[in-house]
């Protein structure tokens, strides 16, 4: 029996979750989390073998949670479902420590053989992002300006071509307002940008935006 906890803030995706797994009587979904902390948590009692995580959740999230967990349970298996089909989020987070990556789309077909690969001990990627990784390995572009940005950097990028102000991200990464705009002004500048109109103008350009949540 494969014992997982499914890391999801959104209900309704959860619920959807279930359902694809249903039919599965060899995995067992053992706990749910909503945000970086009750993961954490979960994580602290032990009692499954798969973490299933959204890499946007509220709290500690991303490639920084990926790391606390890998910090704190070096052999739970981490599998990454999230919305970024581009590649460079893949590359961050099996990085960082998740050893599979499976886009939300792909979910209802290639779910369950994920979590029984990646339980199993093996890699999976999601055949999406799978092919992005082999074209960019094949024609590798090292001029894209995202790629030179740290881990922290490329979080705090994303939120903030997501929409989110600096004092959200404070709030949402446990950062000061201080260092976020650090961070904002050191990506402007590796970017070569001088604007947050030009940056999201790159992020759409190079399907790098999530697609909103519901």
């Amino acid at each position: 029996m494969i014992r997982i906890v499914i890391a999801d803030d959104h209900t309704i995706m959860r619920e959807g979750l279930k359902r694809i797994l249903d039919g599965a009587l060899d995995i067992e979904i053992v706990g749910e989390a909503t945000n970086g902390f009750e993961v954490l948590s979960l994580v602290r009692q032990g009692g499954f073998d798969l973490l299933l995580l959204d890499l946007s959740m509220p709290g500690r999230s991303g490639v920084d949670l990926i790391r606390q967990v890998r910090s704190e349970a070096p052999k739970l298996a981490i599998l990454i479902l999230t919305m970024h089909e581009e590649e460079q989020y893949a590359v961050r987070a099996i990085r960082a420590g998740a050893q599979g990556y499976l886009t939300k789309e792909s979910a209802g077909t290639q779910l369950v053989g994920a979590i029984r690969k990646v339980a199993g001990g093996r890699p999976y990627i999601s055949t999406e992002v799978a092919e992005q990784l082999a074209l960019n390995i094949m024609a590798p572009n090292e001029q894209l300006l995202h790629k030179q940005l740290s881990d922290r950097e490329f979080e705090v990028f994303s939120l903030l071509v997501g929409g989110k102000s600096i004092t959200e991200i404070a709030n949402n990464l446990h950062l000061s307002v201080k260092t976020v705009s650090t961070h904002k002004t050191r990506i402007m500048q590796k970017m070569g940008m001088t604007s947050l109109s030009e940056m999201v103008q790159y992020a759409v350009a190079h399907r790098l935006l999530a697609p909103m949540k519901a």
